[in-house]
């Protein structure tokens, strides 16, 4: 539900439209010197609040469309007066996301516990750069899923670095994939690897997981203890391998 103020032409649109981030000295889009910054917060609000909402996103936006806004007032971040399309124009995108399309690019997630899951994730992730697509790296038990979650949004690929962890998942990579549910990040080409030690158990925990996501499984590449250097050669191949395949994949 939103208001809009025939004389002035501002939209008061609560929560709609809105962002994170404190206002630092300004209230206003053409006051802001950092907007970069508020356009990145804006997109985490968006993943964490309202994407699981991307239908009703549209929808709402093609009944604003005959209105003539000179301003568009959240409740939530900057208030955009200079270049109020700029915001409805943000929020149109990400919504669009949410049916596939998204951009060409990466999102690697990792986690590790003794350090050798860490150690194949930079060689996959040089295997990766070396395509030349847009790649974003993630510390699963470091990062907040908030700042996560925005990544694996936009992205059309999921590059998955887990250990097995008693016969499952490494607890963190699997909360963060579980809030990925949640927020219904559907539509993705996902490949995993990651380190076991006397028995596995971390793909298939990941691939029941993946599955509920409807995330197109592409391959997947385990090794026994700390990773040799053949091991690391194979990691960097299987990078590049899963770029080159999200690279042909974007517009499909």
């Amino acid at each position: 539900m939103v208001t809009y103020e025939t004389n002035s032409r501002v939209l008061f649109s609560c929560d709609a439209f809105g962002s994170y981030g404190a206002l630092r000295g300004a209230i206003f889009d053409d006051e802001c010197t950092n907007p970069e910054f508020y356009e990145r917060e804006t997109l985490r609000y968006y993943v964490n609040i309202v994407a699981k909402f991307s239908t009703p996103v549209i929808k709402a936006i093609q009944k604003l469309a005959a209105l003539k806004m000179d301003v568009v007032a959240p409740s939530h971040g900057l208030i955009w007066r200079s270049h109020p399309e700029h915001i409805v124009q943000l929020y149109q995108r990400w919504a669009g996301y949410a049916k596939g399309n998204n951009e060409a690019g990466i999102t690697m997630l990792y986690g590790s516990m003794y350090g050798n899951t860490e150690k194949m994730m930079n060689a996959v992730a040089q295997g990766i750069s070396n395509t030349g697509i847009d790649l974003e790296i993630f510390d699963v038990a470091r990062i907040h899923v908030s700042y996560i979650l925005p990544s694996l949004w936009i992205r059309s690929g999921v590059m998955i670095g887990a250990p097995t962890y008693e016969v499952s998942l490494f607890p963190p990579m699997a909360q963060v994939l579980e809030m990925a549910v949640v927020k219904r990040i559907v539509n993705k080409k996902a490949a995993m690897f990651g380190s076991f030690g006397w028995s596995g158990g971390a793909v298939k925990k990941c691939k029941s997981i993946v599955e509920s996501l409807k995330w197109d499984w592409m391959d997947t590449f385990e090794f026994q203890g700390g990773p040799e250097k053949a091991d690391l050669k194979k990691g960097e191949q299987f990078g590049h391998q899963f770029a080159e395949l999200v690279k042909s994949s974007v517009g499909d």
